[in-house]
């Protein structure tokens, strides 16, 4: 009964949606691509809906989702940046006002992204970019006229240290000829660049906002030291684990503060289950998991996405389920969270590649403390001239300050007020304003 019923709700939820097509001339296409024996990459392009130009005439946007193992196609989508919400009502703040807009989930395993293969899970960012490689290489051959298009890569989170790693990779591609392509930046949304920057940070932020007292700070402090010394020791996954604990005496100290938005009174954990804890060997990844992964795995988001929009989609094979291996994801890739990609950064830096960094106000997993402090580790040329100017407002159509912003030639940085971890969702006016200063269209 239970079934029938929602069969007739996945039906009517379809009828509303308009009959888009698989042709070019459509208004959003899709498909899976094979990037490894087993492994399969499922990505959702949306054209423009810009109001005077051609879908040619735009940038293309590709939107990397983190965790690992938190889909775009789904939380990025319809929670974000993509023309609907999770009611399928229009979204005013849609990025495809201004772009084309991609969304791959990525690493393979993520939300409609699959494999057949235990073993064929990513350990680390250099079989993300890998596979990706893959996927773009086949996406802009089978769509040509998006091979001069200028092509960013924007993140959030995890997604921010996979998209670094992965536009470096597409940079050098691109250089021998083997992709057609051009990249026009990375912009790396509150992202993972360097964990450990982010953990020494939490102490003296939460001190300062009045969220520890002197004991609580020395607890968090003392923590913290733990986790920089299993890093000192390359112990990346007990590092990993001090990490989960650091975050746990947190939660203690603060009376459960939110690690996405410190303005929201209850913890991540409040409101996940103790279901998937289960599914892991360590007990600190499961928790992890629960904190970054399952909370993006919404109750209503999981209805829509193995209802409506996979029938609508019709090419998902049935053995899958939307977000049914993300676990697997992020239990494979765990060896990898711990470890830096700074070095990254400033190769792109260096190789004249845009770099944006953007982070949330309110943020605490990636807070912007930690962020301003790995960036002051750049051995980029003109750091210290980029560092001795001063930050410029930014305003939408009121007053009220929504942004700071400064840039000094091909690297920028955007501190967003009054938003988290998840930008577009709490201020998605001011994204919208940052993605056309990115692209040049203000």
């Amino acid at each position: 009964m239970k079934g029938a019923l929602l069969s007739i709700i996945a039906a009517a939820l379809i009828a509303l949606l308009p009959a888009w097509g698989r042709a070019p001339e459509a208004k959003e296409d899709w498909d899976y691509v094979t990037v490894r024996r087993d492994a399969h990459m499922f990505w959702w392009l949306y054209y423009t809906d810009h109001p005077t130009k051609n879908y040619t005439e735009v940038p293309l946007v590709m939107w990397l989702q983190g965790g690992p193992g938190a889909s775009g196609c789904g939380f990025g989508n319809f929670e974000e940046i993509g023309p609907r919400d999770t009611k399928l009502n229009p979204r005013n703040s849609s990025w495809t006002q201004v772009a084309n807009l991609l969304f791959v989930d990525n690493p393979v395993g993520t939300g409609y992204s699959y494999t057949t293969d235990s073993g064929a899970f990513a350990k680390d960012i250099d079989t993300v970019s890998s596979d990706m490689l893959i996927l773009l290489d086949v996406f802009f051959k089978s769509k040509p006229e998006f091979q001069k298009t200028t092509f960013y890569i924007f993140s959030e989170s995890y997604g921010g240290k996979m998209a670094a790693a992965i536009a470096l990779a597409l940079q050098k591609a691109i250089a021998a000829g083997s992709i057609k392509c051009t990249l026009g930046g990375v912009a790396l949304g509150d992202s993972w660049i360097s964990p450990i920057d982010s953990v020494l940070s939490w102490g003296p932020y939460l001190y300062s906002i009045s969220l520890l007292d002197d004991s609580g700070l020395k607890e968090v402090q003392a923590a913290a030291s733990a986790v920089q010394d299993a890093l000192d020791k390359s112990q990346f996954e007990l590092a990993t684990e001090l990490w989960s604990k650091t975050e746990d005496l947190i939660e203690l100290n603060t009376d459960g503060v939110n690690f996405y938005n410190i303005l929201n009174k209850d913890s991540l954990m409040s409101r996940s289950t103790d279901g998937n804890v289960a599914r892991f060997s360590n007990p600190y990844i499961g928790r992890l998991f629960q904190r970054y992964v399952q909370l993006l795995h919404t109750d209503s988001l999981n209805e829509l996405m193995n209802g409506p929009i996979r029938t609508k989609l019709k090419i998902i094979p049935d053995s899958v389920q939307w977000g049914g291996q993300a676990a697997l994801v992020f239990e494979n890739m765990a060896g990898d969270f711990m470890k830096p990609v700074v070095d990254i950064v400033d190769e792109l830096l260096c190789a004249g590649i845009n770099v944006t960094v953007y982070n949330g106000q309110l943020d605490l997993i990636v807070d912007t403390v930690g962020q301003e402090s790995w960036v002051k580790q750049l051995k980029w040329k003109r750091l210290e001239q980029f560092r001795s100017l001063r930050w410029k407002p930014l305003h939408l159509e009121a007053e009220e300050t929504a942004a700071f912003y400064k840039g000094l030639e091909n690297f920028s940085f955007y501190w967003i007020l009054k938003a988290g971890h998840m930008v577009p969702s709490d201020q998605p006016w001011t994204s919208l304003l940052m993605l056309k200063m990115i692209m040049n269209q203000v």
